[in-house]
């Protein structure tokens, strides 16, 4: 095998659907410590408007049950036979927890249809004692889960698929592919059922048989599909896989002799393992926004925690101190069990590190100590749970801001152009401003574009004594069409020293006649 070439590891359930029930009836361990005396198990479902066999045991198989089977015919043959309905979702569901079981070997692991997983190991099997010792691993620990599985290693995801399936479990080197692949039938090279007919009935039934045979003619015949998958399966046209969840940037993991069961437990080894990350994160000169904690169950069950921070952290006890709130949040959801036999921590997300100097007011540890607070009642609450403003290019006030998630403001850097000028005067803005304008009944208001000189509100008379105004403000037309009457608007005050920020929509001689609205008030 050459250096850097890809190996790619499929792994076939062919019992998928018939294994989920019995571990569900029988415990994970039914395979090790034998099967009980019961009628054959067999799932059914819908096909062609009739019911027949989908999946089957290997004790059906042996009394002569084939898969498409009616299921009448079925009981005939069986009359006690143990009949379930398939589930399409259950036995995703336990194939997806097999993908996560499975990322204690590499994390670039993707589903392959309904019964079976690629997972690429380049460059990670010598950290199991090489690939023949990973893949004796992995089956042994998938027999003692209650799953018939078989596997396969090679260079190419088509020829492991093919092995896995069609030939016997094991590794094929590099000059190899060939040989191996070719007493193969020609249903190995992923065809559909009517191109894999087509070449039965030309006699071509071995892909040793289409190995040997002129290409253009099989091109013209069949499609460019078959060459395809016959150079997928070489290796000779890259299929690359792709992982179901996102390649951490960094990680760091703990197996554990004797598994852990106490919350306390856990957190500390979190804590170890931030900070065996820390100088990966000081070397790429970077903190870490969203970190994920994987704990391994020993019976192959998979917890996955996520915490995310306001600010690039690289401090192993604000890492520890997120999943301290997080795994509070969710302590229902995670059980111990027997113990968990493995700790991950990933790095999903990463910025930029600003390294700041500490001075000796400790002028800086205000806004980390709001960090903090931030990252903690988000961890424990959620990340909706603290809200701030954020500004928006919109010229009409009930739109200029919208609220956001505090910890993601916190991790933006401001904008120069948005200080505040220094010496400003006050401001033309009111300081509380209403969700939704309030309408107000106005009396002796100049025509066309005065203010008005009395006016209730909330069941409240009020005398103007100054205005200023009018500011115009036109309508969004892309969002309220074209038609949208123009507001002005006025800072009126009255009596008391109230002070209102009140507008007018529409305008004198133009169709309706126009509405006066609140819109907030000054300090």
């Amino acid at each position: 095998m050459s250096r850097g070439q890809q190996r790619i590891l499929a792994l076939s359930f062919p019992r998928l659907p018939t294994d989920r029930i019995a571990r569900k009836r029988w415990g994970l361990s039914w395979r090790t410590t034998g099967r009980p005396e019961a009628s054959p198990l067999v799932c059914a479902g819908r096909v062609k408007n009739a019911m027949r066999l989908t999946a089957l045991e290997a004790a059906a198989e042996v009394i002569g049950l084939k898969p498409g089977q009616g299921v009448a015919e079925a009981r005939a043959m069986c009359p006690d036979l143990d009949v379930v309905e398939d589930d399409e979702v259950a036995d995703r569901r336990l194939l997806e927890a097999m993908a996560d079981w499975c990322d204690r070997y590499t994390p670039l692991v993707s589903l392959d249809g309904r019964d079976g997983l690629f997972l690429d190991i380049t460059g990670c099997a010598h950290l199991f004692g090489g690939e023949k010792a990973l893949l004796k691993d992995i089956l042994f620990r998938l027999f003692h889960l209650g799953l018939e599985v078989r596997g396969a290693i090679s260079s190419s995801p088509g020829l492991s698929w093919a092995v896995a399936r069609f030939g016997r479990s094991g590794i094929v080197e590099e000059d190899e592919m060939e040989t191996v692949l070719a007493p193969l039938p020609v249903a190995s090279l992923r065809l559909d059922g009517p191109t894999v007919a087509a070449l039965h009935k030309l006699g071509l039934k071995q892909v040793g048989d289409i190995l040997s045979a002129a290409r253009a003619p099989l091109a013209r015949r069949f499609g460019s599909l078959l060459l395809l998958r016959l150079d997928q399966a070489l290796g000779l046209d890259e299929e690359p896989i792709s992982p179901r969840r996102p390649v951490a940037s960094l990680s760091a993991e703990r197996r554990l002799i004797e598994p852990v069961r106490a919350e306390d437990d856990i957190l500390q080894l979190a804590g170890q393992l931030g900070l065996a990350l820390k100088p990966g994160l000081e070397a790429r000169g970077v903190g870490g926004r969203l970190f994920e904690l994987l704990l391994f169950r020993v019976d192959g069950a998979v917890f996955r925690v996520l915490a995310g921070a306001s600010k690039p952290l690289r401090e192993p006890e604000r890492i520890a101190a997120l999943f301290r709130e997080r795994i509070k949040a969710v302590h229902d959801d995670l059980d111990a069990g027997f113990g968990y036999e493995i700790v991950r921590l990933n790095v999903l997300q990463h910025e930029v590190f600003d390294a700041l100097q500490a001075d000796f007011t400790a002028a800086g540890q205000s806004e980390q100590s709001l960090a903090a607070f931030v990252d903690q009642v988000a961890a424990r609450l959620g990340s909706a749970c603290l809200q701030a403003l954020e500004m928006v290019e919109s010229h009409v006030p009930e739109r200029a801001a919208q609220f956001v998630p505090a910890a993601g403001l916190l991790s933006e850097k401001p904008a120069p152009d948005r200080a505040p000028a220094a010496g400003s005067g006050r401001s033309e803005r009111p300081v509380r401003l209403f969700r939704t304008p309030e309408p107000v009944e106005t009396f002796m208001a100049e025509v066309p574009e005065g203010p008005p000189q009395r006016f209730r509100w909330r069941r409240t008379m009020h005398e103007v004594l100054r205005a200023e105004g009018p500011e115009r403000l036109a309508r969004e037309w892309w969002i309220d069409g074209e038609d949208a009457p123009p507001r002005d608007y006025f800072r009126l005050e009255v009596q008391g020293g109230h002070r209102f920020w009140m507008f007018r929509e529409g305008l004198y001689g133009h169709g309706a006649p126009p509405r006066w609205l609140m819109h907030g008030v000054f300090a």
